[in-house]
């Protein structure tokens, strides 16, 4: 009986140790195999692409300012009082209209006491005219006028002229001061600000300077002021057309001409200012809106052209990584433009056909093999 049990017992013990092994054999083919695909994984193929010339067309997107075409404040030249005002905030005015008219009685009275002294150096010019003539006619008989008697005729004569072109030099003076009681509207435009009402003091000097009477705009075409960086300025030239967009009137683009470039650049910007100019017929856009401005910047010649992941911007230099003879190797280069995820990428001795790496990166170091 002790026999059969022992029996039992040893059959028991093989079987687990059969077992035991077979589980461990199971786990280490299973463990190899896990380390393979985990090999496999951890060496992906490297993406890459053959070099070729393109042309990159891109745009810049700036801000830009709507201004008044011509804007103008309109202050009173003479020390007066506002008699009348014919418009207001608002008000369409066209050239030449009349806008405000002034009082100044001081004037009226400079301006009659003028025209007396005016009136008495014409009498004495025509009396020592008359008197010169009447000698010229005696002298032509031999003895009966001297020379000098003559010649001090003729003298008074011019002298009584010069005194009559003065006095009419001083009525045309009082004359012009007298027109600029009277403001009107050198330009067509809007009246944009109104600062004074009737009766009010107005003058060159004082209290009544400090403000001006109107200020005008003219809105039917209007300015749109920008700033390009350096980097741009090669690109543009006048007659560009340029697209821009206002907040307040969303989704409706509208377009504008480079008219005017300044030539030179912002001392504290570094960016050369230019102008368009804005047909606003429709009045719907205003001085002092805030545009967006897109402008084109076409291709000016060819260039080697890169996904824009290929190129690593590293704190020692910004560099791509080329495929040569199986490995990889970093080519320093200097950047161009960027547009739709593809950049523009010079020196370096970069040829076309080289083979780059798609997503650089400095992981990738200088050496590695890639597949």
């Amino acid at each position: 009986m002790k026999r059969n049990n022992l029996v039992v017992t040893t059959l028991l013990t093989v079987s687990l140790l059969l077992m035991m092994t077979m589980q461990s054999c199971n786990s280490s083919d299973r463990g190899k195999t896990e380390n393979k695909a985990a090999a496999v994984v951890a060496v992906p193929p490297t993406p890459v692409f053959v070099l070729q010339k393109g042309m990159l067309a891109s745009r810049l997107d700036i801000p830009g300012e709507l201004i008044a075409f011509q804007k103008v404040d309109l202050y009173a030249k003479v020390s007066s009082f506002v008699k009348k005002m014919y418009v207001d905030v608002g008000s369409q005015v066209k050239q030449g209209q009349l806008l405000a008219t002034m009082e100044a009685p001081e004037i009226g009275s400079q301006l009659a006491g003028s025209q007396s002294k005016l009136e008495s150096f014409n009498a004495l010019y025509q009396a020592s005219k008359a008197t010169y003539n009447r000698l010229l006619e005696t002298s032509k008989t031999p003895g009966t006028i001297s020379p000098n008697e003559l010649e001090l005729a003729l003298a008074k004569q011019n002298s009584d002229l010069a005194q009559l072109n003065a006095a009419k030099a001083a009525a045309r003076e009082i004359t012009d001061t007298r027109n600029y009681l009277e403001i009107r509207a050198p330009f067509s435009g809007v009246i944009s600000a109104r600062n004074v009402s009737a009766g009010a003091y107005v003058g060159p000097a004082g209290k009544g300077s400090d403000m001006p009477i109107f200020s005008l705009q003219q809105q039917s075409k209007l300015r749109l002021v920008a700033s390009i960086p350096a980097t741009y300025t090669s690109f543009l030239n006048n007659k560009s057309k340029v697209n821009f967009t206002v907040n307040s009137l969303a989704g409706e683009k509208f377009t504008a001409t480079i008219a005017r470039l300044s030539g030179a650049l912002d001392n504290r910007l570094r960016s050369e200012s230019i102008e368009m100019d804005v047909d606003n017929s429709s009045k719907k856009l205003l001085p002092g809106m805030i545009a967006e401005i897109s402008i084109p910047l076409p291709a000016q010649d060819s260039s080697f052209v890169v996904p824009k992941t290929a190129v690593v911007n590293s704190t020692q230099k910004i560099f791509v990584i080329r495929k040569l003879n199986g490995k990889a190797e970093w080519v320093e280069i200097k950047k161009g433009r960027d547009a739709d995820g593809k950049t523009e990428v010079y020196g370096g001795g970069l040829k076309t056909g080289d083979t780059l790496v798609t997503s650089g990166s400095e992981e990738i170091r200088e050496g590695t093999v890639i597949k």
